[in-house]
């Protein structure tokens, strides 16, 4: 079977790909590097035809708000579109944990108008939520960076290894689609100040972790429920420990 990856070259694309490839499929990995673009739509057309399944993994580029919503509307609207032109049979969609409860941030409001387009395209399809990856920590605690000190909420988190999600993405291309969604998260819940400090000592580096109640997750105030699943998740396997001395310093 043909499957298009839209975000192809990316950490979940690249993943996700080698894992259908190694089971057969042919596998097209779509990103403008690769002459496809979900914006523009330049490519779109050649690369879906014949396609059975399609993957979106593309991301905004802008976390601001109007970028983050003016991207998810155009690549969304676009790529439905030729799903529907090429006969495309399942679309499957990443998105995020906690979407639905985080609409102060525009990145999520664009995020959840992109499901809404999804939803209402009549193209079978199934949407994976995932909680946030553990690839995230560094980023994570930069920016609540201020001088040595890293400033977050202490709200919990259960962060997921690439791996997991990649293993994720390439079972749900293979089977039914949902016409829902379903979530996915890491194996081990932990107040996201706790866990940037284990992953900053690990890493030797000397900032110092304060929980902040008045700290912001990318514009996003938190409690103990806004990143975390409580509705029956599909869990990884791969630990903070495990991960760590593996992949964290590729």
């Amino acid at each position: 079977m043909k499957i298009v990856i839209i975000g192809g070259t990316g950490l979940i694309g690249t993943k996700t790909g080698d894992r259908l490839r190694k089971q057969g499929h042919e596998v097209l990995a779509a990103a403008p590097s690769t002459g496809v673009n979900t914006i523009t739509g330049e490519g779109l057309s050649g690369a879906l035809t014949g396609a059975g399944v399609v993957i979106d993994l593309a991301n905004s580029p802008s976390f601001e708000d109007k970028a983050s919503m003016d991207f998810f509307q155009t690549s969304g609207r676009n790529l439905l579109a030729a799903d529907k032109a090429a006969g495309v049979k399942h679309h499957v969609a990443l998105s995020v944990v906690g979407t639905e409860r985080l609409q102060e941030v525009g990145y999520f409001r664009a995020k959840l108008v992109q499901e809404q387009l999804i939803k209402a395209s009549g193209i079978p399809y199934t949407i994976v939520h995932s909680t946030q990856f553990m690839e995230f920590l560094g980023g994570i605690a930069q920016s609540g960076t201020v001088g040595d000190t890293v400033h977050l909420p202490a709200a919990y988190v259960q962060p997921i290894a690439s791996d997991d999600v990649a293993d994720v993405m390439a079972d749900v291309a293979l089977a039914k689609p949902l016409n829902g969604m379903f979530e996915i998260s890491g194996p081990e819940r932990v107040r996201m100040n706790e866990l940037v400090a284990r992953y900053l000592q690990a890493s030797g580096d000397p900032r110092k972790v304060v929980a902040d109640p008045e700290a912001r997750y990318f514009g996003a105030k938190l409690n103990d429920g806004s990143l975390v699943s409580d509705n029956n998740p599909r869990l990884g396997h791969v630990t903070f420990e495990q991960w760590f001395a593996t992949s964290a310093r590729k």
